[in-house]
């Protein structure tokens, strides 16, 4: 390989790196246009002056079902939404995963578990994913009314799968959106995720 297609080959690797790279808090949430469980096409942008909260799910998950099963989720998604909040719930399980669902399973799941969020987005591509470096289920992100990421990381500081840990635990994700709500930088902004690794 001459020098030339050596600089040209690192260049493009790192071109389409960036286009993955971890979004930093500050900085404007990635755009995205992706299909909802319906089939309906829908975009971050669609949702400005909102506060908007991104939730990875895979109801296969123990550490997802960890925060369902007492119906915890629900209470957040219930919560926020009469205050505004837009709550896009995110599966981003590959087609070929035992734990796939597609958009009738994902809408037939969300009625079992009477969870509600704003919007379920069926990413089974992974494209909403990678753009957002999401790395557990769950991974939570919360964008203020400005477009800007505010938070990422987990939603809480119990990193077991155990609900009885939900309560002794400090609600990262909630404080978050709180934070985003008042006009404030929240507190952490940033922590580590915990969960299953998504299925990509």
């Amino acid at each position: 390989m001459t020098k030339y297609l050596r600089i040209l080959s690192l260049s493009l690797f790192a071109g389409a790196a960036s286009l993955f790279a971890d979004p930093a808090v500050g900085a404007a949430a990635p755009e995205f246009s992706a299909k909802d469980a319906d089939g309906k096409a829908v975009k971050l942008s669609d949702h400005k002056g909102k506060v908007v909260v991104l939730e990875w799910f895979n109801p296969g998950c123990p550490f997802v079902k960890k925060f369902y099963a007492p119906g915890k989720m629900q209470e957040l998604q219930k919560a926020y939404a009469a205050k505004g909040v837009v709550w896009i719930t995110v599966a981003s399980t590959k087609a070929k995963h035992p734990d796939h669902l597609d958009g009738a399973g994902l809408k037939a799941k969300a009625l079992e578990w009477k969870a509600s969020p704003g919007v379920m987005l069926d990413d089974t591509d992974g494209v909403v994913a990678r753009l957002y470096s999401a790395k557990t289920t769950p991974h939570v992100f919360v964008v203020g009314a400005d477009g800007k990421l505010l938070y990422k990381g987990a939603i809480d500081s119990g990193r077991s799968p155990k609900s009885d840990e939900i309560a002794k635990s400090t609600p990262y994700l909630a404080n978050a959106i709180d934070a985003a709500l008042a006009g404030k930088t929240p507190e952490p902004a940033e922590t580590k995720p915990y969960g299953c690794g998504v299925k990509l």
